[in-house]
């Protein structure tokens, strides 16, 4: 897989895994209900709610995205290891944020009446496990980066036309000056040429400065 194939296969990662933390940041995770309480009473919890640090770390991924592009050598490696930590860190607290204490706590902070019910019964749903899924996608971006990305182009080189460079230092004077330049002109007038012969002999047709 040549570099430009490889820096697209880590975008696509990244970009993939930042949208699935932040899709599952808003959606249900968990919801409490007390059984033994005469009025039934519940409480759902929003992947917010659990682990609110899912969401900020998804944002992150997605402003490194760009990162990618915009970087070379050094500090696109540097890169690649915040995207491996944020990637750990968002599965690691999608994870822990849906464990039974924690989300008992989260509901009878937000719904004193929870404390006065019965037995609690938690039901938890699958979104948890999208944003741990985006988090591992991210991580797996950064480690593609860390290990390939010093191969990968900038994103000025693609507007780089081949054989383009600066001209020898020592090359000065008329010829190697553009035919526009103002100085380059002077200098013509100085020296007592007419810049307007472009450099012709001159014809039957023309004068000369002599």
């Amino acid at each position: 897989m040549n570099p430009g194939r490889e820096r697209a296969v880590a975008a696509l990662l990244c970009a993939v895994g930042a949208g699935l933390v932040l899709l599952a940041g808003g959606r249900e995770w968990a919801t409490v209900r007390a059984s033994g309480a005469i009025t039934p009473i519940g409480r759902t919890l929003t992947g917010g709610d659990l682990a609110g640090a899912t969401t900020a770390l998804g944002w992150a991924g997605l402003a490194a995205l760009a990162a990618l592009f915009a970087t070379r050598g050094r500090v696109r490696a540097a890169v690649g290891a915040l995207l491996v930590l944020l990637g750990a860190g968002a599965a690691y607290t999608a994870a822990t944020g849906i464990g039974r204490a924690h989300v008992l706590a989260v509901a009878e902070e937000r719904s004193t009446l929870l404390r006065l019910g019965g037995d609690l019964v938690v039901a938890t749903s699958w979104w948890w496990a999208v944003s741990v899924a985006g988090g591992v996608l991210l991580a797996v971006a950064g480690l593609l980066t860390l290990a390939r990305g010093g191969r990968w182009p900038g994103m000025s080189a693609r507007y780089d036309r081949p054989g383009t460079g600066r001209a020898p230092a020592g090359a000065s004077g008329a010829a190697g000056a553009a035919p526009g330049d103002p100085a380059s002109l002077w200098k013509s007038l100085d020296r007592g040429e007419d810049p307007t012969l472009d450099g012709d002999p001159p014809g039957p047709g023309r004068a000369t400065n002599d």
